[in-house]
C-alpha cells in the first residue's frame, strides 16, 4: 500500500515537473532554431559600429526629450484633471471623466493623427510651439493625462483626511492646504506608478513617426526601421530595441524599489 505525498511532498514534484518543462523547451529552442540565419540578419557587428554614435546623439537624445516633455506635460495637465475630478463643482467632475474615459479609451495612434492632422484642420495658420517636439509632447500629454489623472487622485485620497482638517486649523485655506500640505503627501505616494508611466510613455515615444520627421527629429524606431530598410538587414532594430532597454530596465528597476520602498512605509 503505497503512502500518500504530503503537500510539500506534491510541491516538489509540481515544481519538478515545471522545470524540466522548461529546461525541455530551452533546449528545442537551442536546438531547432537556425542561430546562423538569426545572426546574419540580426548580428552583424560592423553594421551595428556604424549606427554608433548616431544612434545615441540622435535617435536616442531625441526619444529621451520626447519622453520627457510628454511626460512633464501629462504631469502638469493631470493633476488639474485629477483636482476637477475631485471638485465639488459638478461641471468640473463630468469635464474631467469625460476627458479621462476619453483619452483612455482611444489607442494613442489616434490621438497622435489627431494632433498632426485635426488641430492644424482646426486651426488654420496656427503652429504648435515647438514643432515636431511640441506635437509630440502634447500627443504623449494628452493620453499620459488621462491615466496619471486617475493615479493622481486616488493618492490625494490616500493623504489620510486629518491633514487636510490639521491645515484648515491652523488657518490655511483649502487650496493653500491643498497645494502645501496634501498634493506633496499624494505626490509621494504616486511616484511608483508615476515611474512606471514614465516607461510606458518612453516606449509609445516610438508613434512620433507618424507625423513625419525630418532626419534630425528621428527616435529610435524610426532610426532603426529607416537603416534596416536601407541595409535589408535588421541589425538596426535589434540595437535600437537594446537602447530601449538601456532605458526602461534601470527604470523598471527603480519602479521596483520604489515600490518596496512605499511597502514597508505604508
Amino acid at each position: 500500500m503505497t503512502s500518500r505525498l504530503t503537500r510539500r511532498q506534491r510541491r516538489r514534484v509540481s515544481q519538478g515537473v515545471q522545470y524540466a518543462v522548461f529546461a525541455a523547451a530551452v533546449a528545442a529552442v537551442a536546438v531547432l532554431a537556425d542561430w546562423e540565419r538569426l545572426r546574419n540578419q540580426f548580428a552583424q557587428r560592423d553594421l551595428a559600429r556604424e549606427l554608433f554614435p548616431e544612434i545615441i546623439t540622435t535617435a536616442l537624445r531625441n526619444t529621451v526629450v520626447y519622453t520627457v516633455s510628454g511626460f512633464a506635460f501629462g504631469l502638469a495637465l493631470g493633476l488639474v484633471i485629477a483636482l476637477m475630478r475631485l471638485s465639488s463643482v459638478a461641471p468640473y467632475r463630468w469635464v474631467a471623466g469625460v476627458y479621462i474615459e476619453f483619452f483612455r479609451g482611444l489607442p494613442a495612434l489616434l490621438i497622435f493623427i489627431f494632433v498632426g492632422v485635426a488641430v492644424p484642420l482646426a486651426f488654420p495658420g496656427t503652429e504648435i510651439p515647438g514643432g515636431t517636439y511640441g506635437k509630440v509632447a502634447l500627443g504623449l500629454g494628452l493620453v499620459a493625462a488621462a491615466y496619471m489623472a486617475e493615479t493622481i487622485r486616488a493618492g490625494i485620497q490616500a493623504v489620510p483626511r486629518g491633514q487636510m482638517e490639521a491645515a484648515r486649523s491652523l488657518g490655511f485655506s483649502h487650496a493653500r492646504a491643498m497645494v502645501s500640505v496634501v498634493i506633496p503627501q499624494a505626490l509621494r505616494i504616486v511616484i511608483p506608478p508615476l515611474t512606471n508611466e514614465l516607461v510606458l510613455l518612453f516606449k509609445d515615444s516610438s508613434l512620433v513617426l507618424f507625423l513625419g520627421v525630418t532626419l534630425e527629429e528621428r527616435e529610435l524606431t524610426k532610426f532603426g526601421r529607416d537603416l534596416a530598410s536601407q541595409t535589408a538587414n535588421s541589425t538596426p532594430i535589434l540595437v535600437a530595441g537594446l537602447c530601449y532597454l538601456l532605458v526602461t530596465v534601470p527604470l523598471g528597476f527603480l519602479v521596483r524599489r520604489l515600490e518596496a520602498r512605499t511597502g514597508r512605509a505604508g
